[in-house]
């Protein structure tokens, strides 16, 4: 049996990774990326089925390069999968928590967790992973010091739990998107992704938010980004509840189409209810 590879950013262990498995099931292969451009560009050339990479947090807000890379590359999203991020602190098995000085991680974790940090009185070092401070932690072996990661991290590496739930607000979640090279038709509740620019006029965005409104479609996420080689000019990166395969979806985008000097439909796709709470 072909098993389904899905690649990632980051070593084995890293929330994406977790990501993955929840939204897939532990019969896929996680390809580990050393960058968001890798997990793109092995989807595109056909080398993994699927790939799936962080959006936006609920306390860090929007992950900007993926939102870049999404004008980059001729993808489809697919699914989305909301975690809830559990912050562990890590070190070697039989260290105490009370031997520990400085702990490090990827800095939106450290970020995370800084009002905790500051009261066990931790020294802080960036890593560019998660799971990969555990990685290195581990061949360091400096026990004197911890990581900030996973569960799954410290069971892939072998590694000791200090404490869990580092987290300064319980209330953080990341939510996912799964990539993939050709668009689905979503079933049940849906949600639709799409990026458009419009001229740099009064009242535009105004007009252009309209289209949903005067149709009751729920918009769940609005940003902006440059615009590539036109300074002042942006992108509008816009969600919405419903799926293209909708009339109501459609009417709107082809209302949106009067205004748009360009409209890029991302993807529809089936989406997680379950706000990622558990």
């Amino acid at each position: 049996m072909i098993m389904m590879q899905v690649s990632f950013q980051g070593e084995c262990g890293a929330y994406s990774e977790a990501a993955a498995l929840e939204y897939f099931g532990n019969s896929i292969e996680p390809v580990p990326c050393p960058s968001f451009d890798e997990v793109f560009e092995k989807v595109e050339s056909g080398a993994v089925e699927r790939g799936i990479v962080p959006v936006e947090n609920s306390l860090g807000g929007s992950i900007h390069r993926n939102y870049d890379l999404f004008m980059r590359h001729q993808l489809h999203l697919v699914g989305e999968k909301i975690q809830r991020v559990r912050h562990c602190l890590i070190g070697f098995p039989g260290v105490q928590l009370g031997d520990v000085t400085l702990a490090m991680s990827h800095p939106q974790a450290l970020a995370q967790c800084e009002h905790q940090l500051t009261r066990l009185g931790l020294q802080r070092e960036v890593a560019y992973d998660t799971a990969g401070a555990v990685k290195m932690l581990k061949a360091s072996g400096r026990r004197d010091h911890a990581a900030i990661a996973s569960r799954r991290a410290a069971e892939v590496y072998e590694m000791q739990i200090l404490q869990e739930g580092l987290e300064d607000d319980e209330a953080n979640y990341t939510r996912f998107v799964v990539l993939a090279r050709e668009p689905i038709v979503p079933q049940g509740p849906a949600k639709t992704s799409i990026v458009f620019t419009l001229k740099n006029q009064p009242g535009a965005l105004f007009k252009a938010l309209s289209v949903f409104a005067l149709r009751d479609l729920d918009l769940t996420k609005i940003e902006s980004r440059p615009l590539a080689g036109a300074p002042w000019d942006y992108l509008f990166y816009l969600d919405f509840a419903g799926s293209i395969s909708g009339e109501t979806a459609r009417r709107a985008l082809d209302h949106l189409s009067e205004y748009a000097t360009t409209l890029r439909i991302l993807g529809s796709y089936s989406r997680d209810m379950n706000l990622g709470h558990g």
